[in-house]
């Protein structure tokens, strides 16, 4: 990749707290006028990376680059250049959505006049409008988080660091969440999005980097990464649990690569990876149909990201858990950030 075309770029990044190594050779290099998805389980070092990112943190060792900018020699400049919006929307309730924007506007040192305008154009481009004039402890979760993605980008930064934008949210507002987030890369901006939940990075990252235990362990396209754990799978749910072993040998003749079938007998489901897709679901369902073996659910599928995860990590998400919740180790910000 050109570094001019690089908007975020980090190489060998770490931190420590204490004995901890918080980040420990962390790598990432984001193109300019993409989404990056950043996902890891807690503890993994995706906050951190971010605060030392936006200049929050200061780096113990390795370099980063933020448009174009050193984060440790020059983190004015990339202030100047960034906007940051973490897991919980940071405006004041009591004010409107304008009177907010325009304080906010102010305080990045625009006139009044220009604060106004700014806010005035933000407010239509965030579909607030209407809602200007209220108060914003009137207003839902999907309009505060926009309200708040609004003040991020008072400034038209070059890059946006989101951390956790949607935690907390209903599916109908992260959508208008995700859509705010898709205009604001087709106007240019440059978005590294840390998140918990899987379908958000499949919806909007162009590629994501998993880290783990303060390194990139994996970073490729979404359908990269699955691809990475194998392509498509024939599964089938039978009616009848104990068909697994009939159904089992029917499917193994179709594997990609002799691989053994896997079943659930709980969940009456076999499944195998295999290579042809198509023709292999409609040999087996013309085989398991002349056998007579009863079918609830047949279906060609690809693995998820829960399954990208649980590979490279040894850990499956548990998305809206909150931090050190369960035994094991879970997808969120981590608590040692």
């Amino acid at each position: 990749m050109n570094t001019s075309d690089v908007a975020v770029l980090a190489e060998g990044l770490a931190k420590r707290y204490g004995d901890k190594r918080a980040l420990d050779g962390f790598d990432l290099a984001v193109r300019r006028g993409t989404v990056q998805g950043l996902l890891g389980p807690n503890g993994a070092g995706k906050t951190t990376a971010v605060r030392i990112l936006a200049t929050l943190l200061r780096l113990d060792g390795g370099r980063a680059t933020v448009a174009g900018y050193d984060v440790a020699r020059e983190p004015h400049a990339v202030r100047q250049r960034i906007g940051l919006a973490g897991q919980y929307a940071a405006v004041d309730e009591i004010l409107t959505g304008r009177q907010n924007l325009e304080m906010f506007g102010r305080l990045f040192h625009l006139d009044g006049r220009r604060a106004r305008a700014r806010a005035d154009e933000l407010l239509a481009r965030f579909g607030l409008a209407d809602a200007a004039g209220k108060q914003v402890k009137h207003y839902s979760g999907g309009m505060r988080r926009r309200l708040d993605l609004a003040s991020s980008v008072l400034l038209a930064p070059e890059v946006l660091f989101l951390d956790e934008p949607t935690t907390g949210l209903d599916p109908r507002s992260r959508n208008e969440v995700w859509e705010t987030v898709r205009n604001l890369v087709a106007g240019g901006t440059t978005v590294l999005l840390t998140t918990q939940y899987l379908d958000e990075a499949d919806q909007l990252a162009d590629r994501i980097a998993v880290i783990d235990h303060g390194r990139t362990v994996a970073e490729d396209t979404p359908d990269g990464l699955k691809q990475g754990i194998g392509g498509d799978r024939v599964q089938v749910v039978l009616r009848d649990a104990a068909e697994l072993p009939r159904a089992a040998g029917i499917v193994a003749r179709v594997a990609a690569d002799g691989a053994a079938p896997d079943t659930d007998v709980a969940e009456r489901r076999v499944g195998v990876p295999v290579t042809d897709g198509v023709a292999a679901l409609t040999e087996v369902a013309r085989a398991l149909q002349d056998a007579g073996i009863g079918v609830a659910d047949i279906g060609l599928r690809r693995p998820t990201l829960d399954e990208v995860f649980l590979r490279l990590t040894g850990h499956r998400t548990a998305a809206g858990e909150p931090d050190g919740a369960g035994a094991g180790r879970t997808y969120g910000t981590e608590a040692a950030a």
